[in-house]
């Protein structure tokens, strides 16, 4: 199930050629055999008026965690066609993980999840978000 031209390593490149990944200082932490993990930490420009992690931030850190779970099962070449979220309570704490995994791939689309948590000081995690979506080939 996994693309063996699309590594680690370019992942993180590919991350990096992303002027808004940039802007949000967001990293990989695990990619290959239809799972990424994409993660950032939480600092106050990051919030909505209520101290919470802005939902367009949890959505943003979803779009892109499908989309390398999708390009490590079918290669760097491809485009989220649709994802839906839905936010299970307030996001809180120091860092945002989204972790996704390819539910089922064909040759040419991928259906992804994604489980968005929070971790906070002490290391616990809060699951405050999940998502599906597809990702097509281009």
């Amino acid at each position: 199930m996994s693309a063996p031209d699309f590594d680690l390593g370019m992942a993180q490149k590919a991350l990096e050629s992303q002027p808004f990944s940039r802007l949000l200082q967001a990293r990989i932490t695990e990619f290959g055999d239809g799972v990424a993990t994409l993660e950032l930490d939480i600092r106050p420009e990051l919030h909505q008026q209520n101290g919470f992690v802005h939902g367009g931030v949890l959505a943003y850190a979803a779009d892109n965690a499908l989309t390398f779970a999708a390009g490590a099962s079918l290669g760097p070449s491809v485009l989220t066609s649709g994802f839906s979220i839905q936010y299970v309570r307030p996001a809180q704490g120091t860092t945002l993980s989204a972790r996704a995994e390819v539910v089922n791939a064909g040759r040419r689309q991928a259906v992804v999840r994604v489980d968005l948590s929070v971790r906070d000081e002490a290391g616990a995690q809060k699951v405050c978000a999940v998502a599906q979506g597809t990702v097509l080939t281009v």
